[in-house]
């Protein structure tokens, strides 16, 4: 299989979350494995609303479909945290060592029907995030109630988005 030119190693992991391997993402998807890991996280300001962003039409998965505030794949040998710190870096241009942020949950394909093994994590600011254009196209301040509406009316999303917003949210 050829890989893409920003294709990179991910680890592949046991139903426990250990490190049982490596896998170049693309072959992963291909397989459609899931047991790798990925972080999550949502923005949340003082009213409850989400920031939920759109992904550009380029995004090898899920082109053009709502999303969580930021997501991103832990590469070979990072941790959660560090992808964590790096993805909101760079997809929301947020320094998580200056922001408000607790980790939501741990989250498992088995045990939660999830696409990966998933750290989801919370960022609370009033402030829009500066997105990064080579990620997203455009964003919305939802309540998780009219995210949720949103969806059910037909609005395209990331698989994991309704889930993610059930469990750590409910439809408040």
């Amino acid at each position: 299989m050829t890989s893409h030119p920003s294709d990179e190693y991910l680890d592949i992991v046991n139903e426990k979350d250990e490190v049982i391997g490596k896998q170049l993402r693309s072959e992963a998807y291909a397989q459609n494995r899931n047991n790798f890991r990925v972080v999550n996280a949502f923005v949340v300001n003082s009213n409850g609303q989400l920031w939920i962003s759109r992904r550009t039409a380029n995004k090898r998965i899920f082109p053009l479909c709502l999303d969580m505030s930021m997501g991103g794949h832990v590469e070979h040998g990072e941790s959660y945290e560090r992808t964590f710190q790096r993805e909101t870096s760079e997809e929301l241009n947020i320094d998580t060592n200056k922001a408000s942020i607790k980790l939501l949950g741990h989250l498992t394909p088995r045990e939660h029907g999830v696409s990966a093994f998933m750290n989801v994590y919370e960022i609370k600011t009033d402030e829009t995030p500066a997105y990064n254009s080579n990620d997203f196209i455009e964003f919305y301040w939802l309540s998780p109630k009219e995210l949720l509406a949103k969806i059910e009316n037909g609005e395209k999303t990331k698989g994991d988005l309704p889930k993610l917003v059930g469990i750590f949210y409910g439809n408040a």
